[in-house]
């Protein structure tokens, strides 16, 4: 039985890494989309089209960032399934069925969703009509974009890594050519940013519907669409793609509060902020792979029931937490001021990252368990103490800024975010013995 060879199946670390290391080449390439738009808008005279990108590119991460929980679980659901054709068939059909309706809802309400953004951020006229253009062309990808979360948290429950890597690889390798030829050659400008990320993204979805089409176990039993779309059989997924949903209302939650409270400090120390912000999400995209990687694992020790792969799984994951942090403290060592004249040339803004920057010395080591056991508790769909951990993360957030900003300033304010972080791992690991009990159910 194939099941039973998944079973016998004995895994070392080396088979961890192998997954690790092209999960963290295809998530980086993530927030290069963004990047290569607002470097090619950047070299044209015209000042306002790279913030309307800049503006555009903000709605489209909140709402992508805010529905990536459908990627994280569809991989805990496939891994679960192990090569049982007709639950492999589920798994992706299910969180398809959601990412095509919430495409849908963001097309019929994207007036209402740009008026809404653009009432929040409060551009100038100028701005907002080329953040206008941009949106206006981009909403169309929604569903291709949540589609393609779907296919490739599905690929890499099934461990198609090369799949994976190929498809995020590709979308950049796209998006940058058609945008240098809509832009430097037909001259389109922000219309031609857009429409070359647009293309990219249906290409990639379609490239990966036939991937899937190709790594789809064949059955002899039919796939009952009723049964797989009924009420009680998505009441598990969206209960469970909810869990995550709020958790991430967390984060942003934070998030925002982070550069509310940082605006009313300088406008220098503001911007500094916003460079060692950005870094920070650098060194998370690293755990990502790491935390991808616990995922698929505990995933199958979830579809198999091996407790033993489980607790291995956890060994794997507490050697990360270790491994991680001590790449990016040398990384952030050796390289910050070199990392920091990438993302600005002004000195004023240098000299005050420098000042803070031995936040983010700290940031690796307190946030580790908090991003990698995360992967490991959506590998086996215990999401509830993900959301939980979240929230008391949240209230810990809340406590120390409010008595740390008005002491420390700044410092208080990275003091806080820290706790915060520190908070996501402490209240999260709190459910690993629980979790082993939940494996066997």
């Amino acid at each position: 039985m194939a099941t039973q060879s998944i079973v016998n199946k004995q895994y070392r670390f080396k088979d961890y890494l192998a997954l690790v290391i092209p999960f963290i080449i295809s998530t980086i390439t993530t927030p290069l989309l963004g990047v290569v738009d607002t470097a090619l808008v950047g070299h044209l005279p015209n000042p306002a089209f790279i913030a309307g990108i800049a503006v555009g590119a903000v709605i489209f991460n909140t709402i992508y960032w805010l529905f990536g929980f459908l990627r994280v679980s569809t991989t805990g659901f496939a891994a679960q399934a192990l090569d049982d054709p007709l639950l492999l068939r589920a798994s992706l059909i299910r969180p398809l069925f959601i990412a095509i309706f919430l495409g849908i809802i963001f097309i019929i309400f994207q007036q209402m969703i740009f008026s809404s953004s653009m009432h929040i951020i409060k551009p100038n006229e100028e701005v907002k009509h080329y953040a206008d253009i941009y949106f206006s062309v981009l909403i169309w990808g929604a569903p291709f974009v949540l589609i393609n979360y779907v296919l490739v948290g599905w690929l890499m429950g099934m461990s198609k890594v090369k799949a994976v890597l190929f498809l995020q690889v590709l979308i950049n390798l796209l998006n940058i050519i058609m945008a240098v030829i809509f832009v430097w050659g037909f001259h389109w400008n922000v219309q031609g940013v857009a429409f070359a990320t647009l293309i990219a993204q249906i290409i990639c979805t379609l490239l990966g519907i036939w991937f899937i089409y190709r790594n789809l176990p064949k059955s002899n039993q039919q796939t009952d669409l009723k049964s797989i779309l009924s009420w009680q059989s998505l009441k598990g997924v969206i209960l469970v793609n909810t869990n995550l949903m709020i958790r991430t209302i967390c984060l942003l939650i934070v998030t925002n509060h982070f550069i509310s409270i940082g605006s009313s400090f300088s406008t220098e120390v503001l911007a500094a902020n916003a460079v060692l912000f950005q870094i920070h999400y650098l060194m998370a995209y690293l755990f990502d792979g790491f935390a991808n990687a616990s995922s698929v694992f505990s995933g199958k020790a979830k579809g198999t029931k091996d407790i033993k792969l489980y607790n291995q799984t956890l060994h794997w994951s507490l050697q990360a937490c270790i491994i991680c942090p001590l790449i990016l403290i040398a990384l952030w060592f050796g390289f910050n001021t070199t990392i920091i004249k990438l993302l600005t040339n002004q000195t004023e803004i240098i000299t005050i990252c420098l000042q803070y920057q031995y936040w983010l010395t700290i940031f690796p080591i307190v946030v580790a368990g908090g991003l990698i056991y995360y992967g490991v508790f959506s590998g086996i769909s215990y999401t509830s103490s993900i959301r939980d951990s979240m929230i008391l993360a949240l209230i810990l957030w809340l406590i120390s800024q409010y008595v740390c900003v008005p002491i420390w300033g700044n410092n208080g304010l990275w003091l806080s975010y820290i706790l915060f972080s520190l908070g996501r791992t402490l209240f999260l690991v709190m459910w690993v013995k629980k979790s082993k009990r939940y494996i066997l159910n």
